[in-house]
């Protein structure tokens, strides 16, 4: 009984994929703390979605784009900061820091309640610069979102970098 072996080579490649992602702030007042957070999604154009959290990598080949409107139920890949305050008068916080270079991309979020926004911002774009600096990247592209409000009853605020 004889066998023949034949080898074969499939050509490798790489597909590569335009990745597009966008940048969302919003506020929002409400009888309860989830109530407010709901609100303040509406606010950015994302309260009609499912969101799901993920860590803080923006693929090769991505830009940034305006929010499209996004399909309602739909599941949403996103890095998200959030702050929500049922203290008359607090000033809630939440920034989202992206640094894009040629190979890759990273996303730091921060908030805070009470806190200076200026220090909030800064520590969002400082932690988001270490991590381009930890993977030995060059930042060429520096997006940072941040909204602030004073809690009149029930707020929150959210600012989010959302996957497209």
């Amino acid at each position: 009984m004889s066998s023949t072996y034949i080898k074969t080579t499939i050509p490798s490649f790489r597909l590569v994929v335009e990745m597009k992602v966008s940048i969302t702030s919003g506020k929002g007042e409400g009888p309860t703390r989830l109530n407010a957070l709901d609100n303040a999604l509406l606010d950015a154009g994302i309260g009609n979605v499912n969101l799901i959290k993920v860590s803080s990598i923006i693929p090769t080949n991505s830009r940034v784009v305006k929010l499209p409107s996004l399909e309602q139920g739909s599941m949403i890949n996103c890095v998200l900061s959030h702050s929500i305050s049922d203290n008359k008068g607090d000033l809630i916080s939440a920034a989202i820091a992206a640094a894009l270079s040629d190979n890759i991309g990273c996303v730091a979020e921060n908030s805070g309640v009470n806190k200076d926004p200026n220090i909030i911002r800064e520590e969002a774009v400082s932690m988001v610069e270490y991590m381009m600096e930890r993977r030995g990247e060059k930042i060429k592209n520096l997006i940072v979102e941040e909204i602030n409000h004073k809690v009149s009853e029930c707020g929150a605020v959210v600012a989010a970098l959302i996957y497209l």
